[in-house]
């Protein structure tokens, strides 16, 4: 009878196949949250872009609408919602159809726009004083003020 030997212990180097399986089910789980967070990151950026620029192509229109309306004939809210729709097409933005909408009042100009991507939605108000500097600057000159 041949005798057992104990603390039998075979040393073998590990090697990368001993571990393909387990990689491919790790790796099968860990690349689509990557992709995922990559794109979604991606949105996030065109979403803060298209923002940006829709806010600028509403600021202009307000401040065109703002200086317009010191002229003799006025601003009207189609004028004002016009050139913000001018502004903004043919701009390179993610989402489709940008809708703008014009308020005056006596004291201020007022637009709001936005734009909408599945169920994400860009909104964006944006106001301007309707000032006028004329009257304040002839007031000053008839009171004998210096106006710097």
């Amino acid at each position: 009878m041949r005798k057992k030997r104990e603390n039998f212990c075979v040393s073998r180097k590990i090697t990368f196949w001993d571990f393909s399986g387990i990689i491919t089910v790790e790796m099968a789980f860990i690349i689509p949250v990557i992709l995922f967070v990559f794109f979604l990151s991606i949105m996030g950026i065109f979403y803060y872009h298209d923002k940006d620029i829709i806010s600028a192509c509403a600021y202009e229109a307000v401040v065109v609408g703002s200086t317009k309306a010191r002229e003799k004939d006025g601003v009207t809210s189609d004028l004002v919602t016009a050139v913000f729709e001018e502004r903004v097409r043919g701009k390179c933005i993610l989402f489709g159809s940008v809708n703008g909408s014009a308020q005056i009042d006596e004291e201020r100009i007022v637009i709001r726009a936005s734009a909408f991507r599945g169920k994400l939605e860009v909104s964006v108000m944006k106001t301007a004083s309707i000032t006028e500097p004329e009257r304040k600057i002839r007031k000053y000159r008839r009171l004998g003020l210096r106006f710097d």
